[in-house]
């Protein structure tokens, strides 16, 4: 028998404490990139308690994506928009999910983002970053922005960092390893970044990294 709601989120309070917990449920997080990154940013906050998911990716599941992403093998050729938020209800049935299986642009970041506390960007190309970071930045300057850049290969764990940019932008990775060159991507490392993602949103929202 399923739990209900209360006791759900009494469970999740007795370890975040009701004042956190409060601020998680109460908070909404965009994810845009729903891959190895965003796949398992998106299982961390659920599993704490985050009130609402904005999920954006216009990708399919694919068998390659499978060793580091959070999907099933029955779940390959699904869109990643209908397959996570399957997998993330199954971990948490009360969250709320805005699921989009589109690719995000300049044309429609605004209307896609625009209830967002705050942003993830979690795509594994370097225009797309640079378009999504540039925008945000740009057009969204009030909201928490997280972004990561370098996961790849089997460098030690600990050269993975978060690293405070600017007055709301937050970069996780070792900022150096590029996959194209090393040609590995391991999820133990690729989690390690996503965790940093996720652990910087949730202390964003506990008001501990705000201004």
């Amino acid at each position: 028998m399923l739990p209900s709601r209360d006791e759900f989120l009494n469970a999740l309070a007795q370890k975040h404490g009701s004042e956190l917990q409060d601020k998680f449920i109460n908070s909404t997080v965009a994810i845009c990139g729903l891959g190895g990154l965003g796949s398992n940013i998106a299982v961390s906050l659920a599993r704490a308690g985050v009130g609402k998911l904005i999920l954006i990716d216009f990708d399919s599941v694919e068998i390659s994506n499978l060793n580091r992403q959070q999907y099933k093998l029955a779940q390959i050729g699904l869109p990643k928009a209908q397959a996570l938020p399957e997998n993330l209800r199954e971990i948490n049935p009360f969250i709320t999910l805005e699921s989009h299986a589109t690719k995000i642009s300049e044309q429609n970041a605004h209307e896609l983002l625009k209830d967002a506390d705050v942003i993830c960007e979690a795509f594994d190309n370097a225009r797309e970053k640079a378009m999504l970071t540039n925008y945000v930045l740009e057009k969204f300057p009030g909201k928490y922005f997280v972004a990561a850049s370098g996961m790849a290969g089997v460098n030690s764990p600990n050269e993975i960092r978060t690293r405070k940019i600017a007055k709301r932008f937050y970069l996780c990775g070792d900022e150096i390893s590029d996959v194209n060159e090393l040609g590995v991507l391991l999820s133990a490392r690729v989690m390690l970044c996503a965790a940093h993602q996720a652990l910087t949103v949730l202390r964003i929202l506990a008001n501990i990294e705000r201004d």
